[in-house]
């Protein structure tokens, strides 16, 4: 069997060229904009599953430099933290307050329900739990973080099970944020009395295809566009290097995109106050956008189901009950909660992105909704917030209560 080995370059060019075919795919099938599957999921999981065929029949076996999805990933979320001001966040109001709480409540069930299922298939309970929030809101970071904790316990391929868990989770994100969103859009005629006064903001923000062509009334600076990226980079930076120092001290893990992102705010707060930088949010929410999608093609695309094909039964049982149960509270909980409106659609495609994937398959659920039926400021706000910061503060002590009461 034929090896291909890409490296950093080719694996690069591979995740831009899929980006491209999911996107021209979306165009002309239908059936993708229908059930507003985002571009690079399209793109990526038709490489996945080529790439699966290949193993399969013995013809190659293809494998990847990832390394640019760490910095891809600290890139997005440092351009969404730059966009988030105190004024902004005040904007979210009681909404996210409320989707902050369900997120937490959600968190919490995630964890009885993989108890429960394995318990029903026979396996032990803390594997089980790798199939819970630990995968589902952590993804493959904290599965491997908390596997490795798992494992120290005696208990062998928690990682691996933990992983597999994360990937399966990824993809259903990505599948299913979306179409339920336009269920609840069209069943209840939200999109018809906003659409129209949001049709200039939705040009602006249309991430329909996650473009990443400029409007055409706006011309691109060469040193502003130099200016925006080395801002980003100086955050990132910094963020990266205050992790560090908190965990040498501490002993706390703060992951890299969260010291990222909390820079990225404090920056964008204090220049609000003072006005030192000149930021051109044009130009930010283009990088932005290019991130997104490069880092979900790649994510999506350096999935290998031939080696997680020996890990299905319990973990495939037990992720899509997760799924179910993820997509009947958004509709019947989480949905009414927020007010039943456009806003709430476009939240529910967030929540199941971030709570079955990671916040990347949450915004990009949200955006592609967007593109098709309106835009959320509101949804914008609350969601990134939730997921990348407060949500945390629910998920941490409800993972470590439930490792401790099972070992």
């Amino acid at each position: 069997m034929i090896l291909i080995d890409l490296n950093i370059i080719s694996t690069l060019i591979l995740s831009i060229s899929l980006f491209f075919i999911g996107n021209f795919l979306k165009n002309k099938i239908n059936l993708f904009n229908k059930f507003c599957i985002p571009a690079p999921v399209v793109g990526g999981l038709l490489f996945c599953i080529f790439n699966l065929l290949l193993r399969y029949f013995n013809v190659c076996t293809i494998t990847m430099n990832t390394n640019l999805m760490g910095y891809l990933i600290c890139f997005f979320f440092t351009t969404v933290g730059l966009g988030i001001s105190l004024s902004i966040v005040k904007k979210g109001g009681k909404e996210l307050i409320i989707y902050w709480i369900l997120c937490g409540v959600l968190a919490f069930s995630q964890n009885i329900l993989a108890l429960l299922l394995s318990k029903l298939t026979n396996i032990n309970p803390l594997l089980g739990l790798m199939c819970g929030t630990i995968s589902m809101v952590g993804g493959h970071g904290s599965a491997a973080a908390f596997g490795s904790t798992i494992e120290g316990l005696g208990i062998d391929n928690a990682i691996s099970v933990g992983i597999a868990a994360a990937t399966f989770g990824l993809i259903f994100a990505g599948l299913l944020g979306g179409p339920v969103a336009k269920y609840l859009i069209e069943k209840n005629n939200l999109s018809s009395k906003l659409y129209t006064s949001n049709l200039k903001l939705l040009k602006n923000n249309n991430a329909n295809n996650l473009s990443i062509t400029p409007s055409n009334s706006y011309k691109l600076d060469v040193l502003s566009f130099l200016e925006q990226i080395l801002i980003i980079l100086i955050c990132i930076s910094v963020g990266e290097f205050i992790s560090k120092i908190v965990f040498n001290t501490t002993n706390i893990l703060i992951p890299s995109i969260t010291g990222c992102m909390i820079i990225s705010v404090f920056l964008r707060n204090i220049n609000d106050k003072i006005n030192f930088v000149n930021f051109d949010f044009n130009v930010i929410e283009l990088l932005s956008e290019i991130s997104l999608g490069l880092f979900l093609t790649m994510a999506l695309m350096s999935i290998d189901l031939f080696k997680l094909s020996n890990l299905f039964g319990p973990i495939v049982l037990i992720v899509i009950s997760q799924a179910i149960f993820i997509v009947l509270f958004s509709v019947f909980v989480v949905f009414k909660a927020l007010g039943k409106n456009l806003d709430a659609a476009i939240m529910v495609s967030g929540i199941i992105g971030h709570c079955l994937g990671a916040t990347p398959n949450a915004l990009a659920n949200m955006h592609s909704v967007s593109g098709s039926y309106g835009y959320s400021e509101k949804a914008f706000i609350v969601v990134p917030l939730v997921a990348a910061f407060l949500l945390d503060i629910f998920t941490m002590p409800s993972i470590i209560f439930f490792i401790n009461i099972l070992s």
